[in-house]
């Protein structure tokens, strides 16, 4: 018994210089309000409070390790509980190259493809001829809503159900796939272009509805001034099984997998434009358009882009950036130390009549292909360092489009307040 002992007090003895004086613990509070009406025009009051702790460490000169994780609680029609691991990430430097390992943040060169934690491995050699990362991750580990992922109907489906507890394995986790990622960036070539490319492959291992894809990506940048512009676009490859459903005569419904494979291509487009102005404060203005390919009628080779995760671009009308066209004209500023605001605009069209979307809407005209705009402003006021409040409204007109026209003004206010407790 005294070996097993002596040989944890002797580890903690090595191990105390490296990490003594350099362990970290916070703790947060994140609460959010939010009121918006349907479209039947009834008002829907949403809540959410979560609890974070957080705890941080040095490991020797060159290595870290950060964790956190979430009790929330979430009011829509009825109060859910459910916790939830979040970044948790074990960082170490050998010279030139980063490990990063755990629930680490992955963002793809176009962060409406793929952003958000995922759970796996990332290397990273930064050299005078840019950063070269490698990376795998997992998505079957994580929180369903955080995840975002709604590549096919069951993913989507698993997305709109409730967690059961009685079931918590096949309702809390989002769908199960592997990301495979390598990227290159560099920052300045030539002391002028910036670089930002990366091919990424999504395996997916549900058993319905399997949908596998690979993405190539290049997003370049370039600054004239004070003008910033950035244009590229991606390239998307998918091998796919479509399950065919059929109910027997006792009403059970079966899904019937396909033996062999269905391929498409698909491609999706980004320009922006950036203007940041000569004022004491950061003031900036922004133009940028999204194009994400639809499905084309009589095509069988190209068809709908389909993103990993399902990234909202806009507040109030949340499409899947899938079959769209997006264009959003944007004024941040930082004011003063404590008081930021944000506003843009943003104009939405459809690029094909055939893809099922996510719309906030129903029904409408199924011939025309303007979906209207949306206006939303945000107050962000940091009175302390350890508190922050963010204010938000706006509304979405389907009246500036001709497939809603007769709809009512989708309406949303939001409060955020986010807490340092120590």
């Amino acid at each position: 018994m005294k070996t097993p002992r002596f040989g944890i007090l002797f580890l903690i003895m090595v191990l105390s210089p490296a990490v003594t004086g350099a362990v970290d613990f916070g703790l947060l509070l994140n609460q959010y309000a939010g009121l918006k009406n349907s479209e039947n025009n009834n008002f829907e009051f949403e809540y959410n409070a979560g609890l974070v702790p957080r705890f941080s460490l040095l490991i020797g000169d060159t290595g870290s390790f950060f964790l956190s994780a979430a009790m929330n609680i979430e009011y829509t029609d009825k109060f859910y509980f459910y916790p939830e691991l979040l970044r948790t990430e074990l960082f170490l430097n050998f010279g030139q190259i980063d490990l990063k390992a755990g629930r680490i943040i992955y963002s793809a060169p176009f962060d409406y493809i793929a952003s958000g934690l995922f759970d796996g491995l990332q290397f990273i050699h930064s050299s005078r001829a840019g950063r070269f990362g490698l990376g795998a991750w997992y998505t079957g580990f994580q929180y369903k809503k955080s995840a975002n992922i709604t590549m096919t109907n069951e993913d989507q489906l698993l997305f709109n159900s409730e967690v059961d507890y009685n079931n918590f394995y096949g309702t809390y986790f989002a769908p199960k796939r592997l990301l495979v990622s390598i990227n290159w960036e560099h920052p300045s070539i030539g002391e002028f272009l910036r670089v930002n490319t990366a091919v990424l492959g999504q395996i997916d291992f549900s058993k319905e509805g399997i949908y596998h894809n690979q993405y190539l990506m290049l997003k370049l940048g370039f600054h004239v001034n004070r003008f910033l512009f950035e244009l590229g676009g991606s390239l998307e490859a998918a091998q796919m099984k479509r399950p065919e459903y059929s109910v027997d005569n006792e009403g059970k419904t079966t899904a019937n997998i396909p033996n062999e494979f269905t391929f498409k291509m698909a491609f999706s487009g980004e320009l922006g434009f950036y203007w940041t102005l000569p004022a004491k404060f950061y003031n900036r203005f922004s133009l940028v358009g999204r194009y994400t390919s639809g499905s084309l009628k009589g095509n069988e080779i190209f068809g709908a882009f389909i993103p990993v995760t399902s990234k909202n671009i806009s507040e109030i009308f949340t499409p899947k950036m899938s079959g769209i066209t997006v264009l959003t004209l944007d004024h941040s500023a930082r004011i003063i130390k404590e008081f930021g605001t944000n506003i843009n605009f943003s104009y939405f069209v459809r690029n094909d009549l055939k893809t099922v979307y996510n719309f906030p809407l129903a029904d409408g005209s199924a011939e025309k292909k303007l979906l209207g705009g949306e206006l939303y402003a945000r107050l962000i006021f940091n009175p302390l360092s350890d508190l922050q409040i963010k204010l938000g409204g706006g509304a979405f007109f389907s009246q500036l489009g001709n497939v809603w026209e007769d709809r009512e003004i989708l309406l949303k206010m939001e409060l955020n307040a986010i807490f340092s407790l120590y």
